[in-house]
């Protein structure tokens, strides 16, 4: 027997419970299926647990670093990775929980468990059930790549999935893929007290940055002991004994490295392919990815894609961002776009790495004339008072409009002061108007309004 529905939100990820309040508070039906945990990747093996984590490994480094502060401590810095994973467990079982009272209370909506299907451009089954509504929405995430490396099918390996998992320190964890999932991962384990070694096989840290902003982060984490492996081109594993060789190939240093636990951080593939999805029409591109327009809607009228699955951002924020995109445009009378946004993101080692807009070399390639302005975290009061001032800030702006178009904020604090260049970009307002706005001391912020005074056309 079919199940009438107004709506079906095919997944409990970041976008899909908040798009059901809305829908229900319209008027309309709802049917929300998830397969596993509520809360998607965020709440589960992304944001929430593994920032819980990092805030973990932060406590342990300050400890360490008591005496720089004049506070004495009796004994070594230990580290109980049983209780840090407790703590991070309650962390995503408190935010899992609320969404499950909050979806069970919700009027009007009917939550599902179980593996969805298309089996029309309207109907979904899930288990015996066959649902069937005028609107259906996919928000099914994604997972991490296993890559095809030589030997990979021979090793136990961790994913950022798998690494929730974890109580224990691993003797040495070899993370392969060095960019912002694998080095938040390095940096917390070196500090939980592992050995490290992060192997890359491009010739730089974090690709997509400026290549000031990549030399850096090494450095960062090089100055904490974490080793660092690049260029190498051919990465291949074997297991030896207990441990697991890594064949590394690289230019320089030991063509091997041998570790007691490998954490594969090579990127992310969206979970469309057991959606049946030829069954209602809907494309994907080579990759997998879900083919949305500027609205999110597929390529098959009724139907829309939200999230990690259509390749359009890989965050929590864009994800939210496009269930407002799509209530907007649904229910408001609101046209709203994927293209208004404006690329924001941050990278959580520590100190953090806040990013908005164009790179440099993004900016360079547009063509137009540029100001650019930098300045050391050494030159913040607010980093010196904390004794944290490894970084540095930078700004690119269009010489002509006095556009900002893009920041990237390398230092403490650097993922929330980020804001006030982001929200100046938005507003279309020109950096004068930000260079001369009021900021509180001490801040790291407060230094905005300088370096956009001191910007120099770009050589």
């Amino acid at each position: 027997m079919t199940q009438k529905f107004d709506a079906i939100i095919i997944g409990a990820g970041q976008a899909g419970p908040s798009l059901a309040g809305r829908l229900t508070a319209s008027g309309m039906t709802v049917a929300i299926v998830e397969r596993k945990f509520l809360g998607g990747t965020c709440v589960n093996t992304g944001c929430m647990p593994t920032k819980a984590m990092v805030a973990s490994a932060y406590a342990a480094h300050i400890a360490r670093r008591a005496a720089d502060y004049g506070v004495t401590l009796v004994g070594p810095v230990g580290v109980d990775m049983k209780a840090v994973k407790a703590r991070k467990d309650k962390v995503t079982l408190d935010a899992r929980g609320n969404l499950e009272t909050w979806l069970g209370g919700m009027e009007r909506c009917t939550l599902l468990r179980g593996h969805a299907r298309f089996e029309s451009p309207r109907e979904v089954r899930v288990g015996e059930e066959l649902l069937e509504a005028d609107r259906i929405f996919i928000n099914v995430g994604g997972r991490a790549s296993v890559p095809e490396m030589p030997g990979v099918d021979r090793i136990k390996y961790l994913t950022n999935s798998s690494m929730m998992d974890v109580d224990f320190l691993p003797r040495h964890l070899v993370v392969i893929g060095g960019s912002y999932v694998g080095l938040e991962f390095a940096q917390m384990f070196r500090r939980f007290g592992s050995e490290v070694t992060v192997v890359e096989k491009g010739p730089r840290l974090i690709a997509r940055e400026d290549e000031d902003i990549s030399v850096a982060v090494k450095d960062i984490l090089e100055k904490e002991g974490i080793g660092i492996r690049l260029d190498s081109e051919c990465i291949s594993f074997e297991p030896r004994g207990e441990e697991v060789c890594i064949g590394v190939d690289c230019s320089s240093g030991d063509r091997e490295v041998l570790g007691s636990h490998v954490l594969l951080a090579v990127g992310r593939k969206p979970n469309t392919d057991d959606l049946g999805l030829d069954k209602a029409g809907v494309k994907t591109d080579s990759r997998g990815y879900i083919t949305v327009d500027d609205e999110l809607r597929t390529s098959t009228p009724g139907i829309w894609a939200l999230g990690d699955c259509n390749g359009k951002g890989a965050f929590t924020h864009t994800s939210y961002n496009e269930f407002e995109i799509v209530a907007a445009n649904l229910l408001d009378g609101d046209s709203r776009r994927v293209s208004d946004r404006l690329p924001a993101y941050a990278l959580y080692i520590d100190p953090p790495l806040g990013r908005a807009g164009m790179s440099e070399a993004e900016a360079r390639k547009s063509g137009r004339k540029l100001l650019v302005g930098t300045r050391p975290m050494t030159r913040v009061g607010r980093a010196v008072e904390k004794g944290e001032t490894q970084g540095f800030m930078k700004i690119v702006a269009d010489a002509d409009s006095k556009e900002i178009l893009g920041a990237a904020i390398l230092g403490t604090g650097g993922d929330e002061a980020i804001h006030c260049i982001l929200d100046t970009m938005y507003a279309k307002a020109p950096y004068t108007t930000l260079q001369r706005a009021m900021h509180i001391h001490p801040t790291v912020s407060e230094l905005i309004p300088t370096v956009l005074g001191e910007m120099k056309p770009a050589e």
